[in-house]
């Protein structure tokens, strides 16, 4: 059957209109994304958004602590703002966290007092907003912690960084935003199922996206060597299910990480690890495979010997101790050690 030659027009016509259509919705998202840095401002305490600028006009929403406003005019001590225009970074499908807070909310236009509001213009503002993050991050570790401390202290953190790039606090602001991130996407995952399943790739993957930016933004610092030290996690068995595989490969992870980063505040605790994987093999192994055993053994004592030498104050030192003295008095490190 052939086609006419009006309607190959109107399918043209329609492709147009869709890419056309297709074309302003990302204009619209990268319009969304792009408002004026000078305008951008957060608060460090919740804010009502009113009608007008009035104390008895209507309330329309809140904006909390870390949440982006765009400031419009001033009046008094008022300022118009559109109120909650967070949006996220661009990320690939691969990118997205299986868990995670959705800021996207819809902006709406309205007047907050102007007080704590905080933008890049701020005297001091890099210190001020890593204060407050920091207070909500402290608050978020108490036991009857207050909903969303967390997540404002992650905010907070994360907009010294993008406010302030050149501040002397940005590279901890941003390592703090994703960790915050990062325990709190690990924590979700520990409650699923899967989370005792032996091999990680049968558990979903905590979000590496913000780890993987620092480690690129700030190479070979500390902050990339504690971003890659939160990334081991998603290496990690669920369950060792009272196999070696697991703390054979394990050790291989924390001797690496020592390896490449001798540095890093992490590393007695990446030598410790493996120390204690090393010690938990001499138990699997056993009467079973003494030769595997004698041989984890002397891992043992080689590794923390080479803390000793290299780490002689940490805590981990003397941990690691504790385990190549258990090993040598053949106490099990793994299972009952009752004589």
């Amino acid at each position: 059957m052939r086609t006419t030659t009006k309607a190959w027009v109107a399918v043209a016509v329609s492709l147009l209109l869709t890419c056309g259509a297709a074309q302003a919705q990302r204009k619209t998202k990268k319009d969304l994304a792009g408002y004026d840095r000078a305008a951008r401002a957060t608060v460090v305490h919740p804010a009502i958004v009113y009608v007008s600028a009035e104390d008895n006009a209507s309330h329309l929403s809140e904006v909390l602590p870390g949440h982006e406003v765009v400031v419009m005019e001033h009046n008094g001590a008022w300022v118009r703002v559109f109120a909650n225009t967070d949006v996220q970074d661009d990320q690939g499908e691969g990118d997205k966290p299986e868990f995670g807070t959705d800021e996207n909310t819809t902006p709406e236009s309205g007047w907050i007092k102007d007080k704590g509001v905080v933008n890049a213009g701020t005297p001091n503002g890099d210190a001020i907003l890593f204060g407050t993050a920091a207070n909500f991050e402290a608050m978020a570790s108490q036991p009857h912690a207050p909903k969303d401390a967390a997540e404002e202290a992650r905010l907070l953190y994360r907009r010294v960084a993008e406010y302030f790039p050149g501040s002397p606090l940005a590279a901890e602001a941003q390592y703090r935003s994703a960790d915050i991130r990062w325990q709190m996407n690990s924590a979700d995952i520990k409650t699923l199922p899967s989370a005792k399943e032996q091999e990680a790739y049968l558990r979903p993957q905590i979000y590496d996206g913000e780890m993987k930016k620092i480690i690129k933004q700030y190479p070979g610092s500390k902050y990339a060597a504690l971003a890659e030290w939160d990334m081991i996690d998603n290496k990690l068995c669920g369950d060792w299910q009272g196999l070696p595989k697991c703390p054979e490969m394990e050790t291989g992870l924390y001797q690496k990480y020592a390896d490449k980063y001798p540095d890093s505040p992490k590393a007695p605790q990446a030598l410790y690890e493996a120390v204690y994987r090393q010690g938990v093999l001499v138990s699997m192994f056993g009467e079973d495979d003494k030769r595997r055993a004698q041989q984890a053994a002397a891992n043992v004592q080689a590794l923390a010997n080479a803390m000793k030498q290299k780490y002689p104050q940490s805590d981990y030192t003397a941990r690691a101790a504790s385990i190549a003295y258990r090993v040598q008095q053949d106490l099990p490190i793994y299972g009952n050690d009752r004589e």
